[in-house]
C-alpha cells in the first residue's frame, strides 16, 4: 500500500492532495469521473462507464488508486490497471487507465496519480506499463511522456468512434527494476 501527499498548486483542489488505494466506497465518484472522460470523446472507444462490478472485475485490485482532496476527501481522479495477458511471460505487463475530474485537469492531479501508480507497480513487480491514447488527446500524451512513457507505435484506424475512424498511439513505460516476478498476481 502506497500513499503520498503532494501540495496542490492551485487552490481549486485545496491545500493537499492525497493518493490512496481505491475503495468500494469510491465507486460513485470513480464512475462519474470515468463517464465525464468518456463524454469528451477523447478518452476511449467506450461511451458508457461500466457498472462497479464490471469495473472491478476487469482491473487488478492491488493497482487501483484515487487522488482525493486532502480537505474534503472528494475523489479528483483515478488510475487502475488490467492484465495484458494471463500468459506467464506477461506477468509483469499491465495496461493502465487514468481519468481526472474535468474541473481538476492541468493542476497536477494526473501527474501525482501516475507517479504513485508507477512506484506501486514497480513494487508489485510490474516491468512494463502500457496504454493506448488517441492522437488528438495531446494533454494525456504530454502527461505520459513527462513521467517516462514513450510512444512505441500507432494502430491506424483501429476503430470507428462517433462515426470517425481513430488512430491509437501505443505508449509504454519500462521499469528500471526489471524482473520483479509479477507479485501482483
Amino acid at each position: 500500500m502506497h500513499s503520498a501527499i503532494v501540495q496542490a498548486v492551485k487552490p481549486a483542489i485545496g491545500p493537499g492532495l492525497e493518493i490512496r488505494p481505491m475503495h468500494e466506497s469510491d465507486a460513485a465518484e470513480v464512475l462519474a469521473i470515468y463517464q465525464a472522460g468518456l463524454d469528451t470523446g477523447q478518452a476511449s472507444f467506450e461511451t458508457t462507464a461500466p457498472s462497479w462490478e464490471g469495473f472491478t472485475a476487469s482491473r487488478l485490485p492491488q493497482l487501483r488508486y484515487v487522488a482525493t482532496d486532502g480537505d474534503s476527501g472528494e475523489v479528483l481522479g483515478w488510475v487502475a490497471a488490467s492484465r495484458v495477458s494471463d500468459r506467464p511471460v506477461y506477468a509483469g505487463v499491465v495496461e493502465h487507465s487514468i481519468y481526472v475530474h474535468p474541473g481538476c485537469q492541468a493542476q497536477g492531479v494526473g501527474r501525482a496519480l501516475l507517479e504513485a501508480f508507477i512506484a506501486a507497480s514497480e513494487d508489485a513487480g510490474v516491468w512494463t506499463i502500457q496504454s493506448g491514447i488517441f492522437g488528438e488527446n495531446a494533454a494525456s500524451l504530454a502527461l505520459h511522456q513527462a513521467v517516462g512513457f514513450r510512444v512505441v507505435g500507432t494502430r491506424e484506424r483501429i476503430g470507428c468512434h462517433h462515426g470517425v475512424w481513430r488512430d491509437v498511439l501505443l505508449v509504454e513505460r519500462r521499469s528500471s527494476v526489471v524482473g520483479g516476478g509479477g507479485r501482483f498476481r
